[in-house]
């Protein structure tokens, strides 16, 4: 996997699914569309502010409540490249993966990354700096399967691929 570089929004704990997209909207199939709703409840400018390849950095239990897969495809059809949180539910973990959103578990970073900050990520290593702080985190690298799954652009991706060797 590609190393992933961008600008950070902060948000804090017990970020649940319907925050991240109100249930008004699970009807919709678009990516696109769900993008212009992504955080709208918390933050009616969000889609608008938010540019491809910025990070969300959250606090614990990202991605709590329903089991909406459209969240995760929300924050990714937004242009979010991945999410640093203290924790993710379980639920929201493999949606996320499914999807290939990658998701990185990394206590320290939430108290100590500012939201505008520049952070880069290497998925293969696990390393997280925060170029503002001049800091460097680690959370736990995927493995190798994983990052061929995120790769692909989620478990479609992956699947379509191996079925064509």
């Amino acid at each position: 996997m590609d190393v992933i570089k961008g600008r950070t929004w902060k948000f804090g704990k017990n970020i649940d699914t319907d925050v991240i997209i109100a249930g008004r909207y699970c009807h919709l199939t678009d990516p696109k569309e769900l993008a212009r709703h992504v955080f709208e409840d918390l933050d009616p400018l969000f889609s608008r502010k938010v540019r491809a390849g910025d990070l969300i950095i959250a606090g614990s239990n990202f991605g709590c409540g329903s089991s909406r897969e459209v969240a995760p495809v929300a924050l990714k059809a937004a242009g979010i490249s991945a999410v640093v949180a203290v924790s993710f539910a379980r639920i929201f973990y493999r949606n996320a993966l499914n999807i290939g959103l990658p998701i990185f578990e990394c206590p320290e970073v939430y108290e100590s990354i500012a939201e505008g900050s520049v952070v880069e990520i290497d998925p293969g290593k696990g390393t997280i700096i925060d170029h503002a702080g001049n800091r460097q985190y680690t959370a736990n690298p995927f493995p190798p399967f994983m990052q061929e799954i995120i790769a692909a652009g989620g478990l479609i991706g992956y699947a379509e691929s191996r079925l064509k060797r």
